[in-house]
């Protein structure tokens, strides 16, 4: 494909080449030596201001949100795309173009299951100075909103759905940018867009305007004489749709979450949205993204096995005896981790009082019931057990997340968070209900020799 970049005005070819599994977006620039790569990632956002530009190690690939979004619009999760210039082709001004030679060169499916990042919780992103708000509700797939408002008698207030990517290439993959006419005057005096074009805009009237100055613009851009429609735009090219505007944000906003990574599962409610808002969105999540990659999958306990240890077992290693044994039997144990459980049930003694008629296990008691499954991976590194004990140093970062109440099945993952020095024990662990963390702690004990 081949056209001028927006903001460059250079002639750009760009071609989509296919990639294997978990490759994932990725541009080169192959008119530079060594053919440097520059992942499609929010990470590398450097500018906003006139589109959405990435930056990684130096390298620089512009104007990427109307490519992106029409491969973010069909799925397709494993691409290269090469090109010899700074900057993608503008082509239309939408990402028709795109998808068009997308689907033109054949979408083939890959054996590897398709990841998604599924919202569990509302999260917002705003600049309340300048009225704009993203917000992402949890949902099982992806749709948006888009709420518009320039101040302006011709654009007024627009609003943009889109209920699902199945209905991107119909309603939004076609829908152009747009651009008020004293920006394109400003732009135009700043020797920006030297790649911009009648034919790759709407241009908005927003101000009276004498046929003269319509005559130079034409003049300009080398057009034949243009005039201002009823509708307050230009003539040089027909709208697809009432609002194609605000179906042309809805489209940056699908461009730029294309940064994320991977497809997410949300739904997306936009006010006044924009690249730097879209990009700061998209940043938010690839870090929840990471931070949910660093924590230790659900332990897959099978409770038809054997455990590696049973509850008596356990008590030849631990010091504690009922009632303020804990654990009841461990299910891994390596140097570095260990995962255990603790069959909660009526007949705790702390229910009693922790509360008549609505029994809920203690938070206290849910923290020393990680120690003691924590103190087995430790104790395990001496000889003889027996002869030591453990005692807690420091307990940072507890969350409680779920209530634990009778009937349910603790389980407990602790990992070192880094070797045992001088009887040093770091750890970080997370306590599951099923499928849900009801408890997360660091936790660092002292294992010392009994005198």
């Amino acid at each position: 494909m081949r056209s001028k970049g927006l903001h460059t005005g250079l002639e750009v070819e760009l071609t989509f080449n296919p990639a294997p599994e978990n490759h994932g977006i990725i541009f080169q620039r192959i008119d530079l030596p060594d053919k440097p790569l520059v992942h499609a990632f929010a990470e590398h956002v450097t500018e906003t201001s006139r589109g959405t530009v990435l930056v990684e190690k130096g390298v620089k690939v512009a104007t990427v949100e109307h490519v992106m979004a029409a491969i973010y619009g069909m799925r397709i999760d494993n691409l290269l795309i090469t090109l010899n210039g700074p900057e993608t082709p503008i082509m239309d001004g939408s990402s028709l173009r795109f998808v068009e030679a997308l689907r033109q060169a054949g979408i083939i499916e890959q054996n590897a299951e398709r990841r998604y990042f599924t919202i569990t919780e509302k999260i917002v992103y705003a600049e309340p100075e300048k009225g704009i708000e993203i917000t992402l509700f949890p949902d099982d797939h992806l749709s948006i909103d888009v709420m518009i408002d320039y101040n302006s008698k011709v654009l007024g207030n627009q609003y943009a759905t889109l209920s699902s990517l199945n209905e991107f290439e119909s309603q939004v993959a076609m829908c152009r940018t747009f651009v008020f006419l004293h920006e394109l005057e400003f732009l135009l005096k700043n020797n920006q867009i030297k790649g911009g074009d009648l034919d790759n805009a709407i241009i908005i009237i927003d101000r009276p305007v004498e046929q003269a100055e319509l005559d130079r613009l034409a003049e300009l851009f080398d057009k034949p004489k243009i005039h201002v429609k009823p509708e307050g735009i230009l003539n040089n090219i027909d709208i697809h749709f009432p609002n194609e505007p605000a179906r042309h944000k809805l489209l940056d906003i699908i461009g730029d979450l294309g940064l994320v990574g991977m497809p997410i599962q949300a739904k997306v409610v936009a006010k006044r949205p924009g690249h730097h808002a879209n990009t700061q969105l998209a940043k938010i999540l690839r870090n929840k993204i990471k931070e949910v990659k660093k924590k230790p999958a659900v332990p897959k306990v099978d409770f038809n096995k054997a455990p590696i240890m049973n509850v008596n077992q356990i008590m030849k290693l631990l010091p504690h005896r009922p009632p303020f044994l804990l654990v009841d039997k461990i299910y891994e144990l390596s140097d570095t981790h260990v995962v255990g459980i603790k069959n909660v049930t009526m007949n705790e003694g702390f229910f009693v009082g922790h509360f008549p008629g609505n029994p809920i296990m203690p938070g206290v008691l849910q923290v020393e019931a990680m120690a003691q499954v924590g103190g087995v991976l430790a104790l395990r590194q001496v000889p003889d057990p027996e002869n030591w004990l453990t005692y807690f140093l420091k307990i940072e970062s507890v969350k409680f997340k779920k209530m634990v109440v009778p009937g349910d099945t603790i389980v407990f993952r602790l990992d070192l968070a880094e070797p045992i020095r001088r009887g040093i024990v770091h750890m970080t662990g997370q306590a599951y209900v099923g499928e849900n963390v009801v408890m997360e702690a660091d936790m660092m004990a002292l294992i010392e020799k009994v005198k």
